[in-house]
């Protein structure tokens, strides 16, 4: 009996949490692993659920490339959905390096200019194509991909991803960029120590 009572009293707290239309980041109180705490539906509007992605990134850095967040902390709507948005901004030879977001997958829709993206499977299988505008790539979640702009001017994307927190890691800072020694870099990647030795001087890392 007591057991059957427990799983109601489960069931009819869920039942209330999923009744809930929205959470609206109240940006005042602390994130938690769950995300902002709601402000009160009284307190919202309507400009709560509306953010501009419209302005290009500046795309002057090593990578010729920005990424403009519209996390809950950037767009408070999002809170709670289970959602995260970006616009991503390429100047011409610009490169997002290969990374993986190990939380969500991700949705690319190419806004201006040419893009080739791919990624590569855990059976290293490889999916690559040049994107022109209006055209959409998924890369599924925890997977390395990468894009570059492929045109002679700038390129501009959306991406949607399926968590509010995709979380990122970059291949080539994870590599180079961090303290590792110079030898234990060398040997796990076959690279040459010198190689090594250049690639951290280009990227910040010591070791």
């Amino acid at each position: 009996m007591l057991r059957i009572i427990f799983l109601l009293s489960l069931l009819f707290a869920l039942s209330n949490a999923s009744v809930q239309d929205f959470c609206v980041a109240n940006l005042k109180r602390a994130e938690t692993p769950a995300g902002y705490p709601c402000i009160r539906p009284i307190h919202v509007k309507a400009k709560d659920f509306v953010f501009s992605l419209g302005t290009p990134g500046n795309t002057t850095n090593i990578i010729s490339a920005a990424v403009t967040p519209g996390f809950s902390a950037q767009f408070p709507g999002l809170n709670g959905l289970g959602l995260s948005t970006a616009r991503l901004d390429l100047a011409p030879k610009g490169v997002i390096p290969m990374h993986t977001h190990p939380g969500a997958s991700e949705v690319l829709f190419v806004l201006d200019g040419y893009i080739t993206a791919g990624f590569v499977s855990s059976a290293n299988s490889v999916y690559v194509q040049t994107l022109k505008p209006g055209q959409v790539m998924v890369f599924p979640q925890g997977l390395l991909h990468f894009q570059i702009n492929a045109g002679k001017s700038a390129a501009a994307a959306f991406v949607t991803f399926s968590s509010a927190s995709p979380g990122l890691q970059i291949l080539d800072f994870a590599l180079f960029a961090n303290s590792l020694p110079t030898e234990l870099v060398s040997a796990t990647t076959f690279l040459d120590p010198a190689l090594v030795k250049k690639l951290k001087g280009v990227l910040g890392g010591t070791g």
